[in-house]
């Protein structure tokens, strides 16, 4: 049986020939009258259709924000129709000159193939597909449409949707901090770092103060992802571990910090002369030296554990035995069999930060882990004289 969905459009006349439809639908009703056109091969070995196959994960993401309790999906999704929807401009309304108000008809009918519905999606399948399947009773999306025939022109405006730059990851990340909702597991993991990222690139208090890149922060010597991975790493299974609410992505952040800035403080103290520089003149502040890094504070913190939050101090007392085998600006690291590497060929790979990271690690196992550890107390009082 066949029937017809009238919504109220806006008509856009973007250029000669050129004309889009904007309006709002029900997202559950999108299939009824639109299909995705995959990629694939006919026999003949032409390539047919346009969109990607859908990812799974992404659309389980997307559902689970769909079920908060009040979501937002302010980008419109894209569909190409056929010459079997129209639109009609309203009776007495005043458009100007590129828009007119109005209604646009889509034909709906039950139970047609995908091959033969009116409509195809250029862009949005996996918001329509989290839609879709999403325990709401409805949700209203916007469309921005087109009419043709030309399967051509619907693959060209496919290629000029999927093809713009994306906002860069970094930008994303800094952004991060100051938003609450609800969102991809990736995302919501980098929140906390993000957070404490920011802090340590503001704070007046911070020795990494101005010191990482970002989108807003340019100059900085350090690569904002380097720094993001420190934390990430120490949030999983480090240090900072133990200050997260557990169960949670979440955490007591001004504990953390402290930490952090006594242990950068610390480092900062220990390769003076090292630190500061552009990465490309030390190693120190690149981001194998950075990740790295991350994991002495870790350990050392592991050893310090009964302190709450070790001093700086302590952390100075506990580096101080690394100074001399450290090459960060010039020599070669001797990581024992006969490899030596040259300081500046050390690269931020997952192979070079293991290689620096487990040499590190065991070199202060060896030279300090056994020692009595160093008193909050004491070095305190030797701070002050």
């Amino acid at each position: 049986m066949s029937k017809e969905l009238k919504l109220p459009a806006v008509e856009v006349q973007q250029s000669p020939g050129r004309k889009l439809y904007s309006f709002a639908v029900d997202g559950k009703l999108v299939h009824r009258f639109a299909t995705i056109s995959r990629v694939n091969r006919h026999e003949d070995g032409g390539l047919h259709g346009y969109q990607r196959p859908e990812v799974l994960s992404h659309i389980e993401e997307i559902r689970n924000y769909l079920e908060s309790p009040s979501p937002m999906v302010p980008n419109a999704i894209v569909l190409a129709f056929d010459s079997r929807v129209r639109f009609e401009a309203a009776k007495g309304s005043s458009p100007t000159d590129y828009a007119r108000p109005g209604f646009i008809t889509i034909p709906v009918e039950e139970n047609l193939s995908d091959e033969r519905k009116p409509g195809f999606i250029v862009d949005g399948q996996q918001r329509l597909a989290a839609i879709r399947e999403a325990s709401v009773e409805r949700f209203p999306i916007c469309v921005t449409a087109f009419i043709t025939n030309d399967v051509s022109q619907q693959t060209e405006q496919f290629i000029l949707v999927n093809s713009t730059k994306p906002l860069p990851k970094g930008l994303i990340y800094e952004l991060l901090p100051k938003t609450t909702a609800q969102l991809p597991t990736l995302l919501n993991r980098r929140r906390l770092p993000a957070q404490l990222l920011e802090r340590l690139n503001l704070d007046i208090s911070s020795p990494l103060r101005g010191m990482i890149q970002t989108a807003t922060n340019p100059t900085g010597r350090i690569k904002d992802n380097s720094i993001l991975k420190m934390l990430e790493n120490s949030l999983s299974d480090g240090a900072l571990q133990k200050f997260k609410h557990p169960g949670t992505l979440e955490g007591d952040v001004e504990p953390m910090l402290e930490l952090l800035r006594n242990y950068w403080n610390a480092v900062a103290r220990v390769f003076k002369a090292a630190w500061g520089l552009p990465p490309r003149q030390s190693r120190l502040m690149h981001g194998a030296g950075i990740v790295s890094m991350g994991f002495i504070m870790d350990t050392i913190s592991d050893r310090l554990h009964d302190s709450y939050i070790p001093t700086v101090i302590q952390y100075e007392t506990d580096l101080q035995p690394l100074k001399d085998m450290c090459r960060w600006t010039t020599g070669h690291w001797d990581f024992g069999g006969g490899q030596l590497r040259k300081w500046n060929e050390l690269q931020n790979t997952s192979k070079d930060i293991d290689l620096l990271a487990n040499h590190l690690i065991g070199q202060y196992k060896s030279l300090v882990w056994n020692r009595p550890a160093p008193k909050a107390e004491k070095t305190a009082r030797a701070a002050r004289r």
